[in-house]
């Protein structure tokens, strides 16, 4: 694992930390099928929402929400409702959210966008 990827996997590893301090129930990490990946799957006590994590070790390049354009997001959606067929969830249930980290010391500050799509 190259130093990217173990940012990366901290990173999902502080949002799922976070998701189950809100009392989320995480139900998936890197689901996968055909089309792409989702980062994290949970149960917000209402809804099932996939989560997109971006993890930067700074902002110099841009925040790392700036990273979710029209057509990433599309995709997400797209994936959410592939992820809820698999699990014969009701699409319209389901919902997308992007959590974004930047590293700060040992930790991350993260910033929970909701409903991104």
């Amino acid at each position: 694992m190259n130093g990217n990827q173990m940012l990366g996997q901290r990173g999902e590893d502080a949002a799922v930390a976070y998701l189950e301090r809100l009392g989320w129930n995480v139900l998936d990490r890197n689901w996968r099928c055909s089309e792409g990946e989702l980062d994290i799957v949970a149960y917000d006590g209402r809804l099932h929402v996939a989560c997109e994590v971006k993890t930067r070790r700074s902002t110099a390049f841009g925040d790392p929400v700036e990273a979710i354009t029209e057509r990433k997001a599309a995709r997400l959606r797209r994936l959410a409702l592939r992820w809820a067929a698999a699990n014969r969830i009701p699409g319209a249930r389901v919902r997308v959210d992007v959590i974004a980290l930047v590293c700060q010391g040992d930790g991350f500050s993260l910033e929970h966008l909701r409903e991104v799509c």
